[in-house]
């Protein structure tokens, strides 16, 4: 009778010992899930930190483009502005020049 009794006993202690070891791993997984997701919050964070960053560098860029395209077209201006003041006051010393060249004849 003993051996009957023992061994249900025996077979319940390795169910037993099947369901704690069960509940130990299912334990230690909703721990790892835990940090698993405390680790995805964390590079949730740092990527919308990362975006936020990005999207603030591109549109500082787009600024940035809008003014170097206005400085060159306003530097493209001046040059212009000064090729023609250039060709004017050229244009009046060739006529001073003459005028002069003309008193100077005229005084002789």
């Amino acid at each position: 009778m003993t051996n009957a009794h023992s061994q249900p006993e025996s077979r319940l202690d390795r169910i037993e010992q099947i369901i704690l070891g069960l509940a130990e791993r299912q334990a230690n997984t909703q721990a790892q899930l835990g940090e698993l997701s405390q680790e995805m919050r964390e590079l949730t964070h740092r990527v919308n930190t990362l975006t936020e960053d990005t999207t603030r560098v591109l549109a500082r860029s787009a600024i940035l483009d809008d003014v170097l395209l206005e400085l060159r077209d306003s530097q493209e201006e001046h040059r212009q502005q000064f090729l023609e003041h250039q060709r004017t006051t050229n244009a009046a010393l060739q006529s001073l020049e003459a005028i002069l060249l003309q008193l100077i004849r005229n005084s002789h």
